[in-house]
Formats: C-alpha cells, sequence, structure tokens
C-alpha cells in the first residue's frame, strides 16, 4: 500500500530518517571510534564557534565589524545572564557556561541547514551535557558547603512533619534533573525538526500551489 500511495503522488516522508546515525565511510557497524555523522557535524559546530568568537575578535578594533558585533552581543547577553543569576561569585563560571551556551545554540541552529544533522536531537549528546552541568554544580556544591550542601533541600519553613518528606523529594528532584534536562533538548529538536521535515514534503506534493507560502516569505 505505501508504493501505490507513494507512485499514485502521494506524500513521501519520512520525517525520523534524518536522525539516524550513519557513518562516513563504508558500511561498518557503529563503534565507539567510528567517524559519524553526528561526529562531523558535532566539529562543524566547533568550527563555526572558532570563526563566530575567535577569528573576528582576535584583532579586536575599536569600530566592530560585523562579525565582531556578533560576537560581542552574543558574549555581553550570556555574561549579563550569568551575572543577574549568579552575581560578581559567578564570574568564574562565566568561560564554562559560554562554552556550553555557544554549543547548544550553534547545533539548534547548525540543524536548519538541509542535508545536516542534528547532533542536540540525540539524547546521548543531550545527557553527556546535562551530566557534566550537573557533576560540575555538586562538585562546587560540596566544595563551598561540604555536607551542609545537603541543607539546600531542607525546607525549614515547612511544617515539622512535612520536612523529611520534601527533604526526600527535593533530594530525587534534584538527582533525576540531568535526565529530565537530557530529554527536554533532545525530545524538543527531535519534535520540532521531524514537524519541519513533514510540512516540508507538502511542498512537491502540492505542485506549484506549494510554492506559494514559500514566496510569501
Amino acid at each position: 500500500m505505501a508504493g501505490g500511495a507513494e507512485s499514485s503522488g502521494g506524500i513521501n516522508a519520512h520525517p525520523m530518517d534524518q536522525f539516524i546515525v550513519k557513518p562516513l565511510f563504508g558500511d561498518e557497524a557503529l563503534s565507539l571510534f567510528t567517524v559519524t555523522n553526528s561526529t562531523l557535524w558535532m566539529a562543524v559546530c566547533v568550527g563555526i564557534a572558532a570563526l563566530l568568537f575567535v577569528v573576528p575578535t582576535r584583532n579586536a578594533q575599536v569600530i566592530p565589524t560585523r562579525m565582531q558585533s556578533v560576537a560581542e552581543v552574543l558574549y555581553g547577553f550570556v555574561r549579563k545572564t550569568v551575572l543577574d543569576v549568579l552575581g560578581e561569585e559567578g564570574k568564574p563560571y562565566f568561560p564554562y557556561i559560554f562554552v556550553l551556551f555557544t554549543f547548544i545554540l550553534i547545533s539548534n541552529v547548525a540543524g536548519l541547514i538541509p542535508a545536516s544533522f542534528t547532533v542536540t536531537s540525540h539524547i546521548a549528546v543531550t545527557g553527556v551535557l546535562a551530566l557534566m552541568v550537573f557533576c560540575t554544580v555538586t562538585a562546587i556544591g560540596f566544595a563551598k558547603h561540604g555536607v551542609g550542601f545537603f541543607g539546600l533541600f531542607w525546607v525549614g519553613t515547612a511544617p515539622a512533619p512535612l520536612r523529611p518528606v520534601l527533604f526526600l523529594l527535593e533530594l530525587i528532584s534534584y538527582f533525576v534533573r540531568p535526565l529530565s534536562h537530557s530529554v527536554r533538548l533532545a525530545g524538543n529538536m527531535m519534535a520540532g525538526h521531524a514537524v519541519l521535515k513533514v510540512f516540508a514534503a507538502f511542498v512537491p506534493a502540492m505542485g506549484v500551489a506549494g510554492l506559494v507560502p514559500i514566496a510569501a516569505m
């Protein structure tokens, strides 16, 4: 039936095919050291970040160029956000946060390029990023507060009988955050790109009429 639908001019969309991880060279089975389309686009995203932030600012000018202006705007936005949330004590962690922000931003946007690969649509990537943040925050918390770090989960304003229950719930929610954050980002990217692929499949099926919305954009 699928073949009949395709031959009769129906919509032939496979929105999930764009998320398949494939080896770049040959048809070898995927292993730990296999170079795939995912690793290629991660390298491309790192290269784009270098072109965006390193090259334009290497010889920074008082009157910035367009690329230097883009780099400075993004840098200033993330820096202001970090200072607003963490205060002056957050300055040492700004480079780490900025690198994560830049990689996720460029990876998400690069996935809109035709024939590209959205690396943040895979939980293997978003999970590692979430675990990095989780381990870093936990390590800093213990370094600054010691065992008193667990006091952050103790709700002292709640009624005494509820405090142990709330402590357990807060502790569980804290350790579940890496999973929830990684699933949220990967799910949003996968769903968004799948919907775009489905919508794009309507254009050839509609023929000339499908070019009208594109021309209107």
